[in-house]
């Protein structure tokens, strides 16, 4: 068995210190970044579905995100020194208004950071005023906005209609993302793009940056 198939591994059973310890061996044999967060992110799609089957239950994904958010920060700085001087782009990137899920949304931003990206996080329950308000201040080149409640979905119409009633549509594009979401539904609120899942995301980004 691979050093990455023991982090999907040790991340899919709650073993924190062996998460931690392979996550950093693989650093120390020269494992790339993207290769480890993809053995992370695949350790999380384990976790989730033990959810759907009653293995395990709200404390177990608790657990689960924070084994997930220190690996980050193992990976943090390394994903760092690989930035370039100039950023590829910007995104400001929120979990709307209502909704305080959050590991979707920080598995992009650390994929849009590990390609380049200089990336605004505004965190969770972020209503369209603050969407807004950091346009103006730091003028993006994309929005990036998550939920993972089919309750909060109407709560991106609103962020995307409080941008042009402000005359800033124009000057960003748009891009949504979460469980609930559809390309259908990207389509009806006047979305440029719908991310499937993070790395499509990012593809995505990379893809509207370059036009």
């Amino acid at each position: 068995m691979s050093i990455l198939e023991f982090i999907r591994n040790s991340l899919a059973n709650l073993d924190a210190s062996l998460t931690l310890k392979y996550v950093s061996d693989s650093l120390k044999h020269d494992i790339s970044i993207m290769d480890i967060i993809n053995s992370l992110a695949d350790g999380m799609k384990l976790i989730g579905k033990k959810y759907e089957e009653n293995e395990y239950f709200i404390a177990d994904l608790i657990a689960a995100v924070e084994i997930f958010n220190e690996s980050m920060n193992i990976l943090k700085p390394k994903i760092l020194e690989r930035r370039e001087t100039k950023p590829f782009g910007k995104v400001v990137i929120g979990t709307v208004e209502g909704d305080i899920h959050d590991v979707g949304k920080n598995l992009v931003k650390i994929l849009l950071e590990a390609n380049g990206f200089e990336v605004v996080d505004l965190g969770v329950d972020v209503s369209s005023e603050k969407f807004v308000d950091a346009v103006k201040q730091h003028k993006p080149d994309i929005v990036g906005i998550s939920t993972l409640l089919t309750s909060t979905m109407i709560n991106m119409r609103n962020i995307v209609e409080a941008l042009e009633g402000e005359g800033l549509r124009n000057d960003v594009k748009i891009v949504i993302g979460g469980a609930p979401v559809t390309q259908q539904f990207a389509e009806s609120i006047g979305a440029d793009a719908y991310g499937e899942n993070a790395f499509k995301a990012v593809e995505i980004c990379k893809n509207l940056v370059k036009k």
